[in-house]
């Protein structure tokens, strides 16, 4: 990292500690809200926090162009979607690494993208991957939870979006947040039709859930600006590095809030997905592997 600004580093750090947060309060509201109502909560506060500081700075948010923000957008939200789901199943921790094996997937997706059949070391890593997702899931799975699969298909969204992301990093940050909050909502709004409803208790704290739906507003909003800076400015790769430290966060306040135990197998599970992941994210080139699509160098605003 010698001679790059450490800034961006810094800021996907703050960022981790952020979304370990919102996600631990994700999973405490399991017992009282919908997995969808939590995703409106969050998506409907980034969309409207993000929007009225930009009015009040002055920057302008409404874009239709690059179509590479519309890709971004879409494959964000199916992730979040897959994300709180995932998140009111399992701990965090446990979706968190699941969630962050998308570097994985980009290795994997330079195959069909760029003709590039990826080597050895990644096929070894994506092995060294699965086998941790199994050892990861094997209790979860045991029980019927569903929620593994959907947190490791959200991984592939992940990748998706990050690709994206990082293509966008002449576009106003918050106006990408905004983008991708509204674009998330409909997606969340619509999850609420399209997926059931478990029944929730009567005597619901309505105050507690209220104030930990805020929370999960806020801590989403502030996180997905700092995220966005971070790899608008930084190397993708050693970004995502950083960003691995949102599931040592999420680990520290699940056994802090007991939300899990320490158990030998989940922990190996854990080891086998971030180590190969933050090796393969630490080999790869500073600058861009993949080329921009042909829109993005026309960044015009379009409203």
């Amino acid at each position: 990292m010698s001679g790059q600004p450490v800034r961006p580093y810094l800021w996907m750090l703050q960022a981790s500690v952020f979304f370990s947060v919102m996600a631990t309060l994700t999973h405490a509201l399991r017992l009282w809200c919908d997995w969808q109502l939590i995703a409106v909560a969050r998506s409907f506060s980034a969309l409207v926090l993000t929007a009225l500081f930009a009015r009040v700075v002055g920057e302008r948010v409404l874009i239709w162009r690059p179509f590479t923000l519309w890709i971004r957008s879409f494959a964000g939200s199916v992730s979040m979607v897959c994300t709180f789901y995932a998140l009111t199943r399992l701990p965090p921790s446990d979706v968190l690494t699941l969630t962050n094996m998308f570097p994985l997937w980009v290795a994997l997706l330079s195959w069909p993208l760029l003709g590039e059949p990826p080597p050895g070391h990644v096929w070894l890593s994506v092995v060294s991957g699965a086998v941790g997702v199994v050892l990861i899931q094997q209790p979860h799975l045991a029980r019927g939870n569903f929620a593994v699969v959907v947190a490791f298909g959200g991984s592939f969204f992940t990748a998706v979006a990050m690709l994206g992301l990082h293509r966008l990093r002449d576009v106003e940050p918050r106006a990408i947040v905004v983008h991708f909050s509204a674009i998330a909502l409909c997606f969340c709004v619509a999850s609420w039709f399209l997926f059931d409803r478990p029944e929730r208790p009567s005597q619901t704290p309505w105050g507690w859930a209220v104030l930990l739906l805020a929370g999960v507003g806020l801590t989403a909003t502030v996180g997905q600006v700092w995220l966005t800076r971070a790899f608008a400015a930084g190397s993708p790769a050693r970004v995502s590095v950083v960003g691995l430290t949102q599931v040592v966060f999420a680990l520290v306040l699940d056994l802090a809030l007991s939300f899990r135990r320490l158990e030998p197998v989940s922990l190996l599970g854990m080891g086998l997905v971030i180590g190969p992941t933050a090796w393969i994210m630490s080999q790869a080139p500073r600058h861009d592997a993949l080329p921009a699509p042909p829109d993005t160098a026309d960044t015009d605003s379009a409203s």
